[in-house]
């Protein structure tokens, strides 16, 4: 099996938004004159990279490759692929067929504050194991919800597997 995918939105989900003063453990950047801060978690620098040793993590976002640009030096992790997404403003559910030409059939989590109906119907229909994380675009990424993507995806590797890949005796 292919290793799983991790799909990763940024606004409400590496950047809450919504409220006045950044979560606990954030910090403010100004990364486009005249709109609001950036807000950014280092801690999910170390939670991707963590993650990057099960999935293969990729930019499911508006930014596009501004992720890689803007976000991945701020985080401290090497660039990603991206899901090019259309220019903005769009609705949320014109991600749905780009997140689905691009995961094919591979496993896949997807980590976004706005999963659309469409999101569900595509995830509940699919033959490969599919995980939905909806961040609350408040608080954004956890490291509960970074700890579950893991588990699910260690829970779809073969059980005759062990760390280094070798075959268990029967």
């Amino acid at each position: 099996m292919d290793r799983p995918l991790l799909l990763l939105d940024v606004d409400g989900v590496l950047n809450p938004y919504g409220t006045p003063q950044p979560p606990s453990g954030y910090s403010e950047h100004h990364l486009f004159p005249g709109e609001e801060p950036v807000r950014i978690n280092p801690d999910h620098g170390a939670w991707i990279i963590e993650a990057s040793t099960i999935l293969d993590v990729t930019w499911a976002t508006s930014w596009n490759d501004e992720a890689n640009q803007l976000l991945a030096p701020l985080l401290h992790i090497a660039s990603l692929p991206v899901i090019t997404m259309p220019p903005t403003p769009f609705h949320p559910s014109d991600k749905v067929p780009l997140v689905a030409a691009y995961a094919q059939r591979r496993p896949a989590a997807w980590v976004d504050d706005l999963h659309t109906p469409q999101a569900r119907t595509w995830a509940a229909g699919r033959s490969s194991p599919t995980l939905l994380i909806t961040t609350n675009p408040t608080i954004g990424l956890t490291r509960d919800s970074i700890d579950h993507v893991i588990a699910w995806a260690k829970a779809l590797q073969r059980p005759w597997t062990t760390q280094s890949d070798t075959p268990s005796p029967p």
